[in-house]
């Protein structure tokens, strides 16, 4: 479909997307670019950032003159010393970072009982840690000093717990509290801190999980179908958008009304539209 934004929304602009190689952060990261942003891309697969690079760097951007290529670099968000040479290889191409939109994540499913030691370390180390060390580094390094930024979380559904999913709820909500910390103590500095929590979505991250399980979120969501990245993308640009000024610390829940209904009021499968 159309882009719903004005053309050149991010001219003049530098948009970080962490996990930008697909699904939602590639899907973010093709619109940013298409509305005049000069786009970095992260991920620790090289093959992957290469690719979404080639796809990036073909879009358009209507009524914006000489966007410069794709900046495309691995990194593990779970590794300082990683994000640091990155954030410093955005600003020597760009001078400047003013959207960061922290998508990277990754999980596995399992009942809380088989989770090793392991497996819950590295499950928030990816999805907690490596968000706060990719934040802390874009915002001291890039926002701060320029009293500018719009920073936004990419979490998951977790307003009823995330069974099967402990490690990575733990990590997600643990993220949404920290969105709602830095949004009061970066005001000063005229940040703007917001997440988006996808619920069920059709993608390449939720692929993984197989047709039996997918169904099943589909019929717990109460629009009776699954998401697109698209939709979370549109949410995820206005909150990075100019178009939003007074919006932060908030959680935008992304999720056809999963998270409100407790099957105590019957919708009929499929709905008649």
């Amino acid at each position: 479909m159309d882009s719903m934004f004005a053309p050149g929304l991010f001219a003049g602009q530098t948009c970080i997307v962490t996990g930008g190689g697909s699904g939602i952060g590639l899907s973010t990261a093709k619109e940013l670019r298409r509305l005049g942003a000069r786009v970095a891309i992260c991920g620790r697969t090289p093959e992957k950032l290469e690719r979404a690079k080639a796809e990036l760097d073909v879009i358009d951007s209507p009524g914006v003159d000489d966007v410069p290529p794709v900046f495309a670099q691995p990194c593990d968000i779970r590794e300082p010393d990683q994000i640091e040479v990155f954030v410093a290889g955005v600003l020597d191409a760009f001078g400047q970072v003013d959207v960061l939109v922290n998508n990277a994540g990754g999980q596995f499913p399992s009942p809380a009982e088989q989770l090793s030691p392991n497996g819950w370390t590295a499950v928030v180390r990816n999805n907690l840690n490596g968000t706060f060390f990719m934040t802390r580094a874009v915002a001291t390094q890039a926002m701060i000093p320029r009293k500018r930024g719009r920073i936004v979380m990419v979490t998951a559904m977790v307003a009823r717990g995330f069974p099967g999913m402990a490690h990575t709820g733990a990590a997600r909500a643990g993220v949404e509290n920290l969105t709602q910390t830095l949004a009061i103590e970066w005001a000063q500095h005229n940040l703007r801190v917001n997440c988006v929590a996808p619920g069920v979505i059709r993608s390449s991250g939720t692929a993984q999980y197989g047709d039996a399980l997918l169904e099943m979120g589909r019929k717990a969501t109460p629009l009776r179908r699954l998401g697109t990245v698209e939709e979370v993308m549109r949410v995820i640009v206005f909150l990075a958008s100019d178009a939003n000024d007074f919006v932060t610390g908030s959680n935008f829940r992304v999720d056809g009304g999963q998270s409100l209904w407790g099957d105590t009021w019957p919708i009929p499968d499929p709905i008649e539209t």
